[in-house]
């Protein structure tokens, strides 16, 4: 089964009807016994870095979570703050984040080049993959791809191998890192029409 995690962090419904019209059943988890039979997990998330954590914590279902990726090695896949708080921080926190993909979060108002530039990145932009194989991409199927973006922070992957694709704004930004059975994409996939289909596909058919 595929679970969506439910804390109270992005719009669960619209990644139901998307895996709907994959023709897809996913359920919401919002309890820890709600994850009993997952083969797959999405963790959506918008926000704040510490009200993500604080949420994902107070649900209840960390704990088993952390038994499911960590132990049984189940594939998931964190999507935009979801993949920010698989980092170990946040400049725009105080809190730890899971750690499970070691990096860091950063703002692009940190960084000289990005200073002058609009916040929040905000609208459709491009991947430029940074592995020459990996599970989501391949030059024909992703050529023309746009994908929807709306962020004010970027997670910055302490090993680069665990980088599967850069975008820019200012600089080149990590937008979707894997580590393990453990991946993350900074753009929103719910909001990416047909190329965010596509990269869920692609995720549940290589994990």
């Amino acid at each position: 089964m595929i679970y969506i995690i439910d804390c109270g962090l992005g719009n669960i419904h619209a990644f139901i009807n998307m895996f709907a019209r994959m023709g897809l059943n996913a359920k919401r988890a919002k309890t820890a016994k709600d994850l009993s039979d997952a083969k797959f997990l999405i963790l959506p998330g918008v926000g704040h870095f510490d009200e993500a954590i604080d949420r994902l914590n107070l649900s209840g279902m960390r704990p088993k979570l952390e038994e499911l990726v960590l132990g049984a090695k189940i594939p998931i896949l964190g999507i935009c703050v979801g993949m920010q708080i698989l980092a170990d921080g946040s400049d725009e926190g105080c809190l730890p984040g899971l750690g499970w993909v070691p990096g860091r979060v950063r703002a692009f108002e940190s960084q000289l080049q990005c200073k002058s530039l609009p916040m929040p990145h905000m609208g459709w932009n491009d991947l430029k993959p940074s592995m020459q194989k990996n599970i989501y991409f391949s030059n024909e199927f992703y050529a023309d791809a746009q994908f929807y973006f709306l962020h004010s922070y970027y997670f910055d992957a302490e090993d680069k191998k665990n980088v599967v694709a850069t975008s820019f704004y200012g600089l080149d930004f990590d937008a979707v890192v894997s580590h393990g059975n453990i991946y993350g994409a900074q753009f929103h996939l719910e909001k990416s029409h047909h190329w965010g289909e596509k990269f869920l596909k692609n995720f549940l058919e290589n994990c």
